[in-house]
């Protein structure tokens, strides 16, 4: 004689309860089974969606160009969070950070205050938060240099800012479409067509 299989109810997604009061920074390294790349942004937990193929060449572009033109005494850091205060720990794309701060391979963020540029890199998703709410955190914690880079049309577009130190504020110091020339942080020219090769027209 079969024994009818019992029927058990389905499981639900278990999803962190956040505290009063919200996340913390440092809840980043405890919480159990978080997404790869989940970020804190004003105390809540920010889940990435998968990138596009222009997100992933886009980011691999500027740390492969970033790294091979960066002064020796820089590092350039992929993916990696930062501490701009207790309730935001942001990923941008790409950071640029001294060297000498690199020197413990159980770090898990850098203090936002040592990070010479950010790089962020537009989804649909993260289209306010690297517009709006992450300059102007940035900006708070002083980071020098601030670059968000867009896909408009097929081509890479960089938007490049300064931190204007009377205002505290970021100021535009240019948009860059196939080229981009700058001298800071340091000296770069830079091909952004290679983002987003088009294929050549057949004779």
């Amino acid at each position: 004689m079969s024994v009818a299989p019992e029927h058990s109810e389905p499981c639900e997604p278990s999803w962190p309860v956040p505290p009063v009061g919200g996340w913390t920074a440092d809840d980043l390294d405890r919480l159990p089974h978080l997404p790869p790349h989940t970020e804190l942004i004003d105390g809540s937990l920010v889940f990435v969606s998968p990138q596009s193929l222009f997100h992933y060449r886009a980011v691999s572009f500027f740390e492969r160009q970033l790294e091979s033109l960066a002064p020796p005494e820089l590092e350039v850091i992929r993916d990696f969070t930062i501490d701009v205060d207790r309730q935001n720990r942001p990923e941008p794309d790409v950071i640029v950070v001294p060297g000498d701060i690199v020197d413990d391979f159980r770090l898990t963020r850098f203090p936002a205050e040592s990070v010479v540029l950010a790089v962020e890199v537009v989804s649909p998703e993260s289209l306010t938060r690297d517009r709006e709410t992450k300059p102007v955190k940035y900006a708070r914690a002083k980071i020098p240099h601030y670059w968000r880079v867009e896909e408009d049309r097929g081509r890479a577009v960089v938007y490049v800012f300064e931190l204007e130190p009377a205002t505290g504020a970021y100021t535009s110091t240019g948009i860059f479409h196939a080229r981009m020339k700058t001298e800071v942080p340091f000296p770069l020219d830079l091909d952004l067509t290679r983002i987003t090769p088009r294929p050549s027209a057949e004779s």
